[in-house]
């Protein structure tokens, strides 16, 4: 009897592990029934609320093709696990995530060259590693991408975009895994948008032109439909346009110009503006000297009213970059040496913010600096950019010439401490028009059936001093477009256009999923010193410490056995 209990007691207990492990891996619908705990210190393995939100709601699978295949160095490895590990927290939330790995360099030459070739199609392109086999160095391609499909679109994610020369591989490896959630969300995203959201560049004042900003137009494409509006041409800015961009205006806004982009935000519609308040350019000093003028835009009031205020000064900082200058000659040749000129801008974000969070150094022209002022309502003002903390500011009226740079430069005089050079203002705006209108203007906006607007639902307005950071060059020789942020003096790519996707990303961002890019997953590497030091030691407690213990052991448990059984 005992023994029949015993064993229905074994099979309740087996049934009830069994129907627990079936409920702990089941869903219902797109919710699944289990959960689990994040307890890494920067909670890697917990995906934004944004993220969950927009995996929940697919009605279709998402099948990924993985390319990173085949046999890597460790911190590649390292990356190819991560890979994986993101695409299972995905499959976690919702089924319908599906995916496989694809060694694209598997197989003959022939099925080898034609799989390269229908990458390269999507623009899908091989990256050259350096990899060390028995102490001999060698190369080795591979693709870092994988491929998104969803209802017959796709769209191929680069896991190692935007590197930057100089930096070691392992923070770049490092980066492209603190990433991934973003840029697959991202991916995600784009393939279930129907039709791509609209930004404008707005003209008319002397903007910058069409070709001085081909460069990030191009890769705004991929995410949005780009576009010039004239405020001249239109009743109204069209409260669909998701992000109206000011780039670079030269001559005043009219009245008239200022209410149609006070009711575009006050129908929700966001702002990017990229205003040079001082009216200078380095070629401008390369013929004497230079006396800048403030320029009369006749925007101040506006911005003021939304919440910034932009200074008629010009920032200088001890980070900075170079530009050449003639010291001497040589025959009937120039002789150029490189100096530090305090007006260019190195400036490194070190806010967490995602608009900015993981982007590298940002190279500013004659920039000035930006106040916050009191709003009528609250409204969140958030400091993007800054300079270092060896900064100064000059205000007009100035004389500009080189004559300075013959001597070093004072550090003493750069005390004023950081100085902001981006501004993010988001809340309810109030109308720079409200209680000014007249009542037949009123009524005459009414009859037309747009009605006037005091305040502004939830929106966001962004202020950069600085309208160079989006131009781009033009190479006279080969008419190719120069990328944005391209030092010429520093040979070296900043991350100007990095900087600007992002904002704008954030500025038309409804659903929230940029905040995927503020995630900070710290690298954590051995100390290779250290292991060179003390590597013997930790062979012998590895290997023969633990045999030590188990003679031990096994002397101890006899001598016990024999003194009680003796």
């Amino acid at each position: 009897m005992r023994y029949k209990q015993a064993l229905i007691n074994l099979s309740l207990a087996i049934g009830i592990i069994i129907l627990l492990n079936v409920l702990m891996h089941s869903r219902i619908g797109n919710f699944p029934l289990y959960t689990r705990f994040d307890l890494t210190e920067d909670q890697r393995f917990t995906l934004t609320p944004a993220t969950t939100s927009l995996l929940r709601n697919l009605d279709e699978v998402v099948f990924v093709k993985v390319l990173l295949q085949g046999d890597f160095p460790a911190g590649y490895k390292r990356l190819q696990e991560s890979v994986e590990d993101m695409l299972l927290d995905f499959q976690s939330e919702n089924a319908l995530i599906s995916y496989q790995y694809e060694d694209p360099l598997a197989g003959n030459t022939e099925q080898v060259n034609t799989r390269k070739k229908q990458l390269a199609e999507l623009g899908v392109l091989p990256v050259s590693l350096n990899v060390r086999e028995n102490g001999e160095r060698s190369q080795k391609l591979t693709y870092p991408y994988a491929i998104f499909y969803y209802k017959g679109r796709s769209i191929p994610v680069n896991f190692l975009e935007n590197q930057i020369p100089g930096v070691p591989p392992d923070v770049i490896l490092n980066k492209a895994v603190t990433l991934l959630e973003y840029k697959f969300i991202h991916a995600i995203q784009q393939l279930k948008q129907s039709t791509k959201p609209t930004l404008l560049f707005l003209d008319g004042h002397g903007e910058s032109l069409p070709a001085e900003t081909a460069d990030i137009e191009n890769s705004l494409r991929e995410t949005f439909n780009t576009g010039r509006i004239v405020l001249d041409s239109v009743v109204a800015i069209d409260s669909t346009v998701k992000t109206l961009i000011i780039s670079s205006p030269k001559t005043a806004f009219s009245d008239k110009d200022n209410f149609k982009i006070d009711q575009y935000v006050m129908q929700g519609g966001r702002l990017l503006f990229l205003v040079d308040k001082i009216a200078i350019h380095l070629d401008s000093l390369r013929r004497g000297e230079y006396l800048p003028n403030e320029r009369n835009l006749n925007i101040d009031d506006l911005l003021f009213k939304y919440g910034a205020r932009l200074q008629p000064n010009l920032l200088l900082d001890m980070q900075s970059s170079v530009i050449p200058l003639a010291t001497g000659q040589v025959g009937n040749a120039p002789q150029f040496e490189y100096f530090r000129y305090p007006y260019h801008l190195v400036v490194i974000p070190n806010s967490n913010h995602p608009a900015v969070k993981n982007i590298g150094p940002i190279n500013m022209q004659f920039a000035g600096g930006i106040d916050t002022v009191a709003t009528k309502y609250p409204v969140k003002k958030t400091v993007l950019l800054q300079t270092s903390a060896e900064s100064r500011y000059q205000f007009l009226p100035l004389r500009m010439n080189f004559d300075f740079m013959r001597y070093p430069l004072d550090e003493k005089l750069f005390n004023k401490g950081p100085q902001s050079v981006a501004l993010l203002l988001e809340g309810s705006f109030s109308s720079l028009f409200e209680n000014r209108l007249a009542s037949s203007m009123l009524s005459s906006l009414q009859n037309q059936g747009r009605p006037f607007v005091g305040k502004s639902p939830e929106t966001k307005i962004m202020v950069i001093s600085d309208a160079d950071l989006i131009r781009n060059r033009i190479d006279k020789q080969t008419g190719k477009i120069i990328p944005a942020g391209y030092n010429e003096f520093e040979k070296y790519t900043f991350s100007n256009k990095d900087f600007l996707l992002n904002a704008l990303e954030y500025l038309s961002d409804d659903e929230g999923i940029i905040a995927a890019r503020g995630k900070d997953i710290k690298l954590r590497l051995l100390n290779t010193t250290k292991i060179k030091e003390e590597k013997v030691k930790w062979q012998i407690i590895n290997l023969l410490l633990p045999l030590v213990l188990i003679t031990l052991g096994g002397l101890l448990f006899h001598f016990i056995r024999q003194r009680r059984y003796q």
